[in-house]
């Protein structure tokens, strides 16, 4: 398998899989719509590969030499994804979307910084594919990841649009953002109890 290959296949499977991030981009989607559910994808695609490149320049040996690093990323990633989810179970699904305050482009950029999902993609990837000693496949695999990124999550925001005809059952997207909101705020407490290698 060449390493493009390698590059593309990494690169869709840690973008599209389940994750904080996906989750509110699907709920976005749900209650939104996909145009405005776009700027927290966006947001969440721009800042994860920023994310990606500060990694690859070099920050990942400093991370390496911090070893409570994870821990701090645990506890704020966490702390910011209950918020997150709260906000999502508490929306008012008879609010007129022009008063609605959804989640947007900067949501989504503090929510990559702070997933630790997205910090493990970086990581492992950089190491994976010895990016820390070449800027030119560094810059290879930004270009990779980027647009492979910003469709795999408009496909979770376009799967939200699909689940639309909850609005036409009683309280569906009441429980929808209930459901949402709460294994959102559920990954949180996880990440919380759980150890970051």
């Amino acid at each position: 398998m060449s390493m493009l290959v390698a590059m593309c296949l990494f690169s869709l499977s840690m973008s599209i899989s389940p994750g904080p991030v996906n989750m509110t981009i699907l709920s976005s989607g749900v209650n939104y719509g996909f145009r405005r559910a776009f700027s927290i994808v966006s947001g969440a695609t721009i800042g994860f590969v920023l994310l990606l490149i500060v990694v690859g320049l070099g920050l990942s040996n400093i991370v390496a030499q911090v070893p409570f690093f994870y821990d701090l990323l645990r506890y704020a990633g966490s702390c910011y994804m209950i918020v997150i989810g709260y906000k999502i179970l508490t929306a008012r699904p008879d609010m007129k979307t022009t008063d609605a305050q959804e989640l947007n482009y900067r949501h989504g950029f503090l929510m990559q910084w702070l997933n630790p999902k997205a910090w493990i993609a970086c990581l492992s990837g950089v190491s994976a594919f010895g990016l820390n000693d070449s800027y030119s496949m560094l810059t290879i695999f930004v270009c990779i990841y980027f647009p492979i990124c910003y469709l795999s999550l408009s496909a979770w925001a376009f799967i939200g649009v699909k689940l639309v005809f909850l609005t036409r059952i009683k309280n569906g997207i009441r429980w929808f953002n209930i459901a949402m909101g709460g294994m959102l705020m559920l990954v949180a407490v996880y990440l919380l109890l759980s150890r970051i290698p």
